[in-house]
């Protein structure tokens, strides 16, 4: 009976234990990295985060957000996610050094709370540095216009949905004005400043938002912090959406291409380059791209790949090195500085390339101008012994072997000949005179 009773006090304790483990258990808060360019791979990161974090039943998604802005249609495929989401999503500019310009600021306002860590900054939202495309000097003013008041409706909705500041938005689009975290909070930017996450959460318990189901008030107290790291498949579009990368993909792929089809059967660079061009193809397709620009930088490989056929004197080699240098330049059609291609990756990857095409077009015309050594070609120019007089027609030794030789000029036997063509099984000769 003792026995029974000592099981039974055991058994009450462990039940109690773990309820009161489950109440000290608090709300859990997805935590997501998107630090970079914002292309349409982050938007679908975003959007599936969401998803996800309902999925765990978060009590919200907090987006850690550093970027300098990106594609106009991915932002607004974000700030539709972030105002149809079913959980609370916290927008952080952090850490220290990290902004919100461009479109991070309409995703930033999106947010159902929008925070910045001290030492950061948001703004710069003008509609030609969001990805609309286009400066000023290359569109009607009329259109120009149109695109400005749109991208400043679009903001100040954002903002009004949000009860934040309309006035700054509008002037951070038309403007293109930037302000930092502690501004940002005096003007009504954002709600709260906070040097890290653990005091974000601390400073928004019971705040309260609209959710689009309705509202709800945000509970932190003994909050779980689950950081999401980006998958690898996620990671890897992400990273080849990258201007920069995309870029070394395009010549990585057509330097494979052009190798594999200056020299037929090396396999690996031909499966290489037709691999590299693919993914590069995908990176483009989520970009900014000027056509002109690809069609020229294709158009010098195929000068490179004609000056393996025609001897220009290196005339074809200039030629594809000035269309590789204009295709790159002109190769994303956009003024945000955050779509462009770096010149510090610019300027190596164009002396690379050029000295691959010019390496391998050397070692081709290399292998054209050498001699032979097997075949019709390789008897051109050698010496053979007259076995036989030859009279219009005679009998030669050669490389092991007897041939029938014509001469213009007789020749007797035990003369010295050189081949001079091969017609057919017949050499032509002429003799060696001393």
């Amino acid at each position: 009976m003792l026995k029974k009773i000592k099981y039974a006090l055991i058994a009450v304790f462990i039940l109690a234990g773990l309820v009161a483990g489950a109440q000290d258990k608090g709300p859990v808060f997805n935590v997501i990295t998107v630090d970079g360019v914002i292309t349409s791979p982050t938007a679908k990161y975003i959007a599936a985060s969401i998803e996800q974090a309902k999925k765990d039943n978060a009590e919200g998604l907090i987006i850690l957000l550093d970027t300098p802005g990106g594609m106009d249609t991915a932002m607004r495929d974000i700030a539709k996610s972030i105002l149809n989401a079913p959980v609370p999503v916290i927008v952080f500019v952090y850490p220290s050094g990290a902004r919100a310009a461009s479109a991070g600021v309409i995703i930033t306002e999106a947010a159902h709370i929008a925070a910045m860590a001290p030492g950061t900054n948001i703004g710069a939202a003008h509609p030609v540095s969001i990805g609309l495309g286009g400066s000023p000097e290359d569109k009607d003013k009329t259109m120009s216009k149109k695109i400005e008041n749109d991208a400043a409706a679009y903001a100040r909705s954002i903002a009004k949905t949000r009860g934040r500041s309309e006035e700054w938005v509008e002037k951070a689009v038309r403007k293109s004005e930037s302000i930092t975290a502690e501004e940002a909070l005096k003007l009504n930017v954002i709600d709260f400043v906070a040097p890290d996450v653990n005091k974000l959460l601390v400073a928004i318990d019971q705040k309260e938002v609209n959710l689009a189901g309705g509202k709800k008030k945000i509970s932190t107290k003994n909050a779980v912090i689950n950081h999401k790291k980006m998958g690898t498949r996620e990671g890897i579009l992400s990273a080849i959406s990258d201007p920069n990368i995309s870029y070394i993909l395009l010549l990585v792929g057509l330097a494979g291409l052009y190798f594999e089809l200056s020299t037929p059967g090396a396999i690996l660079p031909g499966v290489i380059g037709g691999i590299s061009l693919l993914l590069a193809f995908f990176g483009l397709s989520t970009l900014p791209v000027n056509y002109t620009g690809i069609l020229l930088i294709i158009f010098g490989v195929i000068l490179f790949i004609a000056e393996i056929k025609v001897m220009s004197h290196g005339m074809l080699t200039v030629g594809g090195i000035i269309s590789l240098v204009l295709g790159s330049l002109l190769l994303f059609d956009t003024p945000e500085p955050a779509l462009r291609l770096s010149f510090q990756v610019l300027v190596p990857a164009i002396i690379v390339a050029s000295g691959f095409f010019m390496v391998v077009i050397w070692l081709a015309v290399k292998a054209q101008l050498r001699r032979h050594f097997s075949g019709a070609e390789a008897m051109i120019g050698a010496e053979a012994k007259v076995m036989k007089d030859i009279d219009n027609e005679g009998e030669v030794f050669l490389m092991g072997e007897y041939w029938k030789a014509i001469s213009e000029e007789p020749v007797k036997k035990g003369a010295r000949v050189k081949i001079i063509r091969v017609d057919g099984l017949k050499l032509i000769v002429e003799e060696i005179k001393k």
